[in-house]
């Protein structure tokens, strides 16, 4: 049998795995060349399809909203970078959806015929295809640590709204070292970490603040102003 390298499946809140890789955009060292910056590295099947088509426009189309929330953008597939360049060029001239046309990609799209980055992030799902990236999302924070990634199937395209929330939720967290309920948005309630302790959760059961709401010891939110959170996250 011929010997294979195998890559496990990346894991939340360990080290980005490692790559350099040809881009329509140059060469990039990931993550070293993101280093201070979020990052959504995402996969898509192939080029010159339509789901994949109508997805690089809604990013494309984000860009600078993900720009100003220090996030930068990097797609993959395993097609070659002259297919790449063929494509985007075919969007930009050809293809109108949903009010969307005229798009120019400007973020880096990999070129990745050798499926090694494909492999390293397992994107590669034999269930779905033996030679097609699934699309895959990851978020990875400015020390170049894993935070989160979301698999779908080929079939599905995703929601761009939805991954914009779940990056601002995870920095509003991150800067004001609360956690984020079902179907948050900035300027709803945040929940206050559960207590470590009972003399921690009843004092904060007992608090005056005028902000905190306590249901009970291990369910506690608070107000948190929407003016606040952007201020903070967002650079304009």
């Amino acid at each position: 049998m011929e010997n294979q390298e195998t890559f496990r499946l990346p894991r939340i809140n360990e080290p980005a795995p490692a790559f350099t890789a040809i881009t329509t955009q140059g060469d990039i060292n990931f993550p070293e060349d993101y280093k201070g910056k979020w990052v959504i590295l995402f996969s898509h099947p192939a080029d010159f399809t339509p789901v994949c088509t109508s997805e690089f426009m809604a990013f494309a189309s984000m860009e600078e909203q993900f720009a100003e929330a220090n996030c930068k953008l990097i797609g993959l597939s395993v097609d070659g970078l002259y297919s790449h360049i063929a494509w985007l060029r075919t969007i930009k001239e050809k293809i109108e959806y949903k009010g969307m046309k005229n798009i120019e990609v400007k973020f880096p799209l990999i070129e990745d015929i050798t499926m090694d980055v494909a492999s390293k992030y397992g994107m590669i799902q034999p269930g779905e295809s033996n030679t097609k990236a699934v699309r895959a999302v990851f978020f990875i924070d400015p020390n170049s640590i894993l935070r989160a990634m979301i698999y779908y199937p080929l079939s599905l395209g995703r929601n761009f709204k939805e991954l914009y929330r779940a990056l601002i939720a995870m920095q509003t967290a991150d800067a004001f070292s609360v956690a984020t309920p079902a179907d948050w948005h900035p300027g709803d309630d945040v929940i206050i970490p559960t207590a470590g302790s009972c003399g921690v959760a009843k004092e904060r059961m007992e608090t005056k603040d005028p902000d905190v709401h306590c249901y009970d010891w291990f369910f506690c939110t608070k107000k948190l102003d929407k003016e606040k959170v952007l201020s903070t996250i967002l650079k304009k």
